[in-house]
């Protein structure tokens, strides 16, 4: 056990009614709450709980994973935790079983901008593939991406999409959007100074100006499903037992309505260095499009997911501004930063900008 303080919202009485309303405990109670161990987080506060009960039938968790925010964050750019706490509430219900962990509560606070999430604890059956920054074998990295592929399938061209679930992003919305890009950008160039060449803010510029023209793959709404938004490796828990095939997805607060290469390219070419992209990427994009076939998917050829990983790697480049922009350590988006450039050197994305 740690000492680590329990928040007012994961006390005995607020555990006890959320897992009654989740139907998993009866007439029984929690009676006490300890805090078994505190997961280090970059923008929340992540604790896994060790629950005793009273009069308890036996099939209630012993268990669980609270996860909550950081109160300097509650006035970031990026208001963290409203889009998981949307995802467990109305995506996480409609997609296929063991995609993602089990949600018993998910609660946001319009004014004050508090929130958290109970989530099913799979500490004893599930861990990271490997431990930050080692990339995963290759075995593992195609078990992800059918895992991946999977859950987008379940929602390509879905009628839901921009309805009932998630919001579409008009012309005019992305405009402004790159407006305060833009302004991020300029703060950016500031911070890094000389670190970041000529040619390099040429290029950023040049993409900037771009992107309303590359908008247009987005506009079609044909061939989009439900992305990620943070897809890299080490938000995913894979089984223990490698034979279960029960691969989960988490640390959904950045999900939406996209192209599914743009999760593609943040988990390939953001997160690797050239000689392992080059030797992976091709057969990876391979395994991933059979995966999408064999789930259904059609009228989305395996050029075209290519032509869609190059555009998402080019407008990748803009991540690690908009990361050091929402106060993301450096030592992540400086990393981010140089593997991005080199990708849109390999790929020659360049010339997607005329």
């Amino acid at each position: 056990m740690t000492a680590e303080a329990l928040p007012s919202s994961a006390d005995a009485e607020h555990l006890t009614d959320a897992l009654r309303r989740s139907g998993v405990l009866g007439q029984g109670r929690v009676c006490s709450v300890d805090v078994e161990h505190a997961y280090p987080a970059i923008v929340s506060r992540v604790l896994r709980l060790r629950l005793t009960y009273e009069a308890d039938d036996g099939a209630a968790p012993g268990s669980v994973i609270f996860k909550t925010g950081l109160p300097r964050r509650t006035s970031d750019i990026h208001t963290a935790g409203r889009q998981e706490v949307a995802f467990y509430g109305q995506v996480a219900p409609l997609t296929p079983a063991r995609l993602v962990p089990h949600c018993f509560n998910a609660a946001w606070d319009e004014e004050t901008k508090a929130w958290h999430l109970i989530l099913e604890d799979l500490s004893e059956s599930h861990a990271s593939p490997t431990a930050w920054p080692l990339p995963p074998t290759m075995a593992q990295c195609e078990t992800i991406l059918g895992t991946l592929a999977r859950f987008n399938a379940a929602w390509w061209d879905d009628p839901r999409l921009g309805v009932s679930i998630g919001t579409w992003i008009d012309y005019a919305a992305y405009v402004q959007r790159l407006q305060i890009l833009a302004t991020h950008f300029t703060a950016f160039v500031d911070r890094v100074g000389d670190r970041l060449s000529g040619e390099r803010r040429d290029l950023y510029r040049r993409v900037i100006d771009a992107a309303p023209r590359l908008f247009a793959r987005y506009q079609s709404h044909r061939n989009v499903t439900l992305i990620h938004g943070d897809a890299h490796v080490w938000n995913v828990l894979m089984p223990k037992d490698e034979q279960s095939g029960d691969v989960r997805l988490f640390d959904w607060d950045t999900w939406r309505i996209g192209i599914p290469s743009n999760d593609l390219s943040y988990m390939m070419a953001m997160h690797w260095y050239p000689d392992l992209r080059r030797h992976r990427e091709q057969r990876l994009l391979d395994h991933y499009h059979a995966a999408l076939l064999a789930q259904g998917v059609g009228g989305y050829d395996r050029r075209t997911l290519d032509d869609d990983y190059r555009q998402s790697v080019l407008l990748q480049i803009l991540t690690p501004v908009m990361q050091a922009a929402y106060d993301i350590p450096p030592w992540v988006w400086w990393n981010n930063l140089e593997r991005i450039l080199l990708a849109v050197d390999d790929l020659d994305c360049r010339a997607l900008l005329g």
